[in-house]
């Protein structure tokens, strides 16, 4: 197992495309479960005014040969702090790329977005329906209630 980033100082990527993902072996190949991510503090920037947008990210997915290493996601994720995209596309193209790479049995992502001109935007993403028998828990985040 090589890895980039665990176990050694590791600098933030300027952007998602420089950013190196790790993967590892399933410790539990064979075996149906769920991994989930949650990144509450998710930030890209508008890019139209450049200004911060936030998102609460849930990325779960089900190994088929092989896992993320968490060091090299949070890298990754925190690459997009200097990286300018509609929500859609930041949401879903994480998504995608993670299932490139990856090549997990399923995986899905909730992009749970806070206001931009007062209006939140929920983006999901996932890459075909879930394997028979998995146990799905919902994703956690509430909708947004604002103040009230």
């Amino acid at each position: 197992m090589e890895t980039r980033h665990l176990g050694q100082p590791s600098a933030l990527p300027a952007s998602p495309e420089e950013a190196v993902l790790d993967y590892v072996p399933n410790p539990r190949p064979g075996t149906l479960y769920l991994v989930r991510f949650a990144a509450p503090e998710f930030t890209s920037l508008c890019p139209v005014t450049g200004q911060p947008d936030f998102a609460h990210l849930v990325i779960d997915y089900v190994p088929a040969d092989t896992i993320v290493e968490s060091k090299s996601l949070k890298l990754f994720l925190g690459s997009f702090r200097n990286h300018c995209g509609f929500h859609e596309d930041v949401t879903v193209g994480i998504g995608q790329r993670l299932m490139d790479e990856m090549k997990p049995q399923w995986l899905r992502i909730g992009g749970y977005w806070y206001p931009r001109g007062g209006m939140p935007i929920d983006v999901f993403w996932q890459s075909g329906p879930p394997p028979e028998g998995l146990w799905l828990p919902d994703q956690g985040v509430a909708s947004y209630r604002g103040r009230g």
